[in-house]
C-alpha cells in the first residue's frame, strides 16, 4: 500500500509514505434527533479529541466496505453506506517521514448493534457517544472533519423517507 516519493522540506528531504483510510458518518435515522455516533481518543500529545470513527482498507476491501467495518469496530453500530461525502487530505511527519494521509469519508444509516468501544482491536477508542447531527459540528475536534459533517446534513435528506 505505501509507496514512498521525496517532497522538499527545507535543506533535507524527507522520504513521504501515502495512508488511506476510510470512515464515516453513521447516523440513526428512526430517531427524530438523527444521532450520529462519533468516537473519542487520545492523540499523540494525550489531547483528548472527538472525531469520526475511520481506519485503513484490509486486504482487497473497497473504501465503502473498509468505512462499514471501521465504524462497526470503532463504534458498535452496524450500518450501511447511503452516500459518499468526500475525501480530506492532510500532512503530518513521523519522526523521520512524513505521512500524506487521504480520508474518504461515506454516510451511514445505523442499521444495529450497540455503542461500544469493546470492539475495538487497536483500542483507541476510549470513549463512543450518540451526537445529534445538528450538534455534530460543535463536537468534532477538527476543521476539516467538521466540514463532512456540514455535508452530511447537506446530503442526508435526500436518502431518507
Amino acid at each position: 500500500m505505501a509507496h514512498a516519493h521525496a517532497q522538499q522540506q527545507g535543506q533535507q528531504t524527507l522520504p513521504t509514505v501515502e495512508e488511506v483510510s476510510s470512515g464515516g458518518v453513521i447516523v440513526d435515522v428512526a430517531k427524530a434527533e438523527l444521532p450520529v455516533a462519533i468516537i473519542a481518543r487520545y492523540n499523540r500529545g494525550g489531547r483528548l479529541e472527538w472525531c469520526l470513527p475511520k481506519g485503513h482498507p484490509e486486504g482487497a476491501e473497497s473504501n465503502e466496505e473498509a468505512a462499514v467495518r471501521e465504524v462497526e469496530e470503532e463504534t458498535g453500530i452496524q450500518g450501511d453506506v447511503l452516500a459518499p461525502l468526500g475525501s480530506i487530505d492532510y500532512w503530518f511527519t513521523v519522526s523521520t517521514y512524513r505521512v500524506h494521509k487521504t480520508v474518504h469519508h461515506f454516510l451511514l444509516r445505523a442499521t444495529g448493534g450497540e455503542l461500544t468501544v469493546e470492539n475495538d482491536p487497536d483500542h483507541e477508542a476510549v470513549d463512543v457517544d450518540w451526537v445529534p447531527l445538528r450538534d455534530l459540528g460543535r463536537r468534532l475536534s477538527f476543521p476539516n472533519e467538521r466540514r463532512i459533517a456540514e455535508l452530511a446534513r447537506e446530503v442526508l435528506p435526500r436518502h431518507v423517507d
